[in-house]
């Protein structure tokens, strides 16, 4: 599968934005799509994710903000963000794998990046 993550851009404190993971090439309900984003001098680290299945997990920091969903017509899983924060200023990436559900919070489990997309959030 191919991953191209967009949406992002430019907001201020309490906003809300939606990002797009559209698979390009393959079919996206195949894998279990993850969100990841990395804050200028951190790691990457867990947002959330989209189970083949229809499962979703979410890193504590985001959970109640933040909702992944899918739609398999589109060939896209989206990530949306609501009540955002400074905090939540990153790049983020859609990623996809067939890793069992357990482990898909694990980054070197994903085999399949998209490229980033930037999400800043103003005070």
């Amino acid at each position: 599968v191919q991953l191209q993550a967009s949406g992002g851009g430019l907001v201020q404190t309490g906003d809300s934005l939606t990002l797009s993971c559209a698979a390009t090439i393959g079919t996206i309900r195949r894998y279990t799509i993850g969100w990841f984003r990395q804050a200028p001098g951190k790691e990457r680290q867990f947002v959330a994710a989209f189970g083949w299945s229809g499962n979703t997990k979410y890193t504590d920091p985001v959970k109640g903000r933040f909702t992944v969903s899918r739609d398999s017509a589109q060939n896209t899983v989206y990530l949306r963000m609501n009540s955002l924060k400074p905090e939540d200023t990153a790049v983020y990436y859609c990623a996809g794998t067939t890793v069992i559900w357990g482990r898909v919070t694990e980054e070197d489990k994903y085999s399949y990046w998209g490229q980033g997309t930037l999400v800043t959030v103003s005070s």
